[in-house]
């Protein structure tokens, strides 16, 4: 990033309870009460602002309010936020019951053919726990097709105009990687595991509702303090950012990861598309999907689910074949990220991870290769992370999601290093937080009191608090450790001279409430580069 050197400031910001993130990683936090800044960057704190005031220098008071680094979101999908923010939204339906009503309400006002989609339904909430199935959705559709993806993006449910569309019928093999759900008649379920999810081709969306969707989806992130996220959606997504970024109009910076599986000639050409140096839009790591997810029993682990003693999950690649892709993506100098959920896909992970690292000799710490999600790790897992300088890259709130199941799912010993937060701080492993959005919500506050509490938002459970993290150690995940996993660190993530001025004003101080007052903050204003995107109306 450049530095600019001015006699005076563009806007002082003054009588702010300011955390600056200095100090954060010894648990001695430095405060000031000011902040100055210019060309979009922090050019002093504390006194020292003083002498930057100019004729022309824009003052605001924050009247006592406590503000921060703003939140890098280290793992989120843009996309698919738009995708369900644009179609029929399933998030948060407590029932099938009602799952068919919102079906049915979009059925009445789609144009005939038009083809119904969506997500976000979570079966573990209904009462009844069971998945949907295609009889269930030809029974709200009115003869549409219509596929709706699970708030993970690990299993969709289609019904039967969808998958005679898709030709998919009791014969249909398995693809690699993915499962046809059935029933005791052999016919299909409508259930589709993995990427047994794209034998159903969907029309994709028009491109304004494209657009639409992801400002829809970038301004949520505004909203609740996310300065910064790290995205994984599709190129034609990616081109919208660059057309929004390009007019000046996007609020949050972006790094875009690329995927794993494509060509290396295409994965070159892409990464050369844009500068690297570009601060709002940049693309950044490989992607790669090594299992799938606990909610739908498809995480790849090393012995079976302990309520459903003949599953084991479903791994998406050999490990030879994954190592060989691996060692030929990171010799053309790419950063790895694997989506690791299961034990087993974790151990793969490592696996091709250590034999690109051989292959390159080069050390963690100038690759700085990923595990995104890393929820269920063996015991002597979290030192090989530590020795090969592999990142932690997960998303607290889910344990707010899965607590009510992830027990009887893991059994006790996997639960123990399950989600396993403090057991990664104490290996000496960098922690990069986010939120997974919109599989959770894109606030970073749930994520926030779930590492610092292990409690679910009703505080009548909690899920081995022994993994809990400090406050400290918390933000510091959320916004220098992100800023890490994305070679940002020296420039963004604290709120001192010399970084952007990304940060973001609340209505409490997160480092002196209680636990419980975490979930009902509030961000009164979002600023990034100096700018406010996102101002609360009074």
């Amino acid at each position: 990033m450049s530095r600019h050197h001015e006699s005076a400031a563009k806007t002082i910001w003054h009588n702010g309870n300011i955390l600056t993130g200095v100090g954060l990683e010894t648990a001695r936090p430095e405060r000031v009460t000011a902040m100055a800044v210019a060309h979009g960057e922090i050019v002093a704190t504390g006194s020292d602002v003083k002498s930057l005031r100019g004729p022309r220098t824009e003052v605001v008071d924050l009247r006592g309010a406590y503000a921060m680094p703003g939140f890098n979101d280290a793992h989120l999908h843009l996309g698919m936020a738009a995708r369900i923010l644009t179609s029929v939204d399933l998030l948060g339906v407590r029932s099938l019951g009602e799952m068919q009503a919102r079906v049915r309400a979009a059925a009445e006002n789609a144009a005939s053919g038009e083809w119904l989609r969506g997500g976000g339904w979570d079966h573990t909430l209904w009462t009844e726990g069971k998945l949907p199935s295609r009889a269930d959705l030809d029974a709200a559709a009115m003869g549409h097709p219509a596929i709706f993806q699970r708030v993970d993006g690990h299993i969709a449910v289609a019904n039967s105009a969808a998958l005679t569309a898709a030709g998919i019928t009791r014969a249909t093999p398995n693809p690699m990687g993915g499962e046809i759900d059935h029933d005791a008649a052999g016919e299909p379920t409508g259930v589709l595991r993995e990427t047994a999810m794209r034998l159903v081709q969907q029309p994709p969306l028009a491109p304004e509702q494209r657009r639409r969707g992801l400002e829809l989806a970038l301004a949520a992130a505004a909203r609740h303090g996310v300065t910064s996220v790290q995205d994984f959606s599709d190129w034609d997504s990616f081109l919208d950012l660059e057309e929004i970024a390009d007019e000046g109009k996007l609020p949050v910076r972006v790094a875009e990861w690329l995927p794993f599986p494509s060509s290396l000639d295409e994965l070159k050409e892409k990464r050369a598309h844009r500068a690297p140096q570009d601060g709002m839009l940049r693309t950044a790591m490989l992607k790669g999907f090594l299992d799938g997810s606990l909610g739908s029993r498809t995480a790849a682990m090393k012995a079976p689910y302990a309520d459903d003693a003949e599953n084991t999950g479903l791994p998406r690649y050999g490990q030879d074949e994954l190592n060989a892709m691996a060692v030929e993506r990171a010799r053309a100098g790419f950063q790895l990220g694997f989506h690791a959920i299961g034990d087993r896909a974790v151990e793969m992970a490592l696996r091709a991870i250590a034999g690109a690292i051989a292959a390159t000799g080069a050390r963690g710490s100038e690759v700085r290769h990923r595990i995104e999600h890393s929820q269920v790790v063996s015991a002597g897992d979290f030192a090989r992370y530590r020795k090969l300088g592999v990142l932690a890259s997960m998303q607290p709130n889910h344990l707010l999601t899965d607590m009510a199941w992830a027990g009887e799912r893991l059994g006790p010993k996997r639960s123990a290093r399950a989600y396993a937060w403090r057991s990664f701080a104490e290996a000496g492993v960098t922690l990069a937080f986010g939120t997974d959005y919109p599989v959770e919500s894109v606030s970073p506050f749930r994520g926030i009191y779930a590492a610092v509490t292990r409690k679910n938002e009703a505080g009548t459970e909690t899920f081995h608090p022994e993994q809990r993290l400090t406050m400290a150690e918390t933000l510091y995940a959320y916004t220098q450790g992100a800023a890490y996993a994305e070679f940002a660190e020296d420039w963004k993530g604290k709120l001192a001279p010399g970084f952007v001025a990304d940060f973001v004003v609340l209505d409490r101080d997160l480092m002196a409430v209680s636990p419980e007052e975490i979930l009902a903050a509030q961000v009164l204003r979002t600023v990034v580069g100096g700018r406010t995107v996102y101002e609360r109306s009074r």
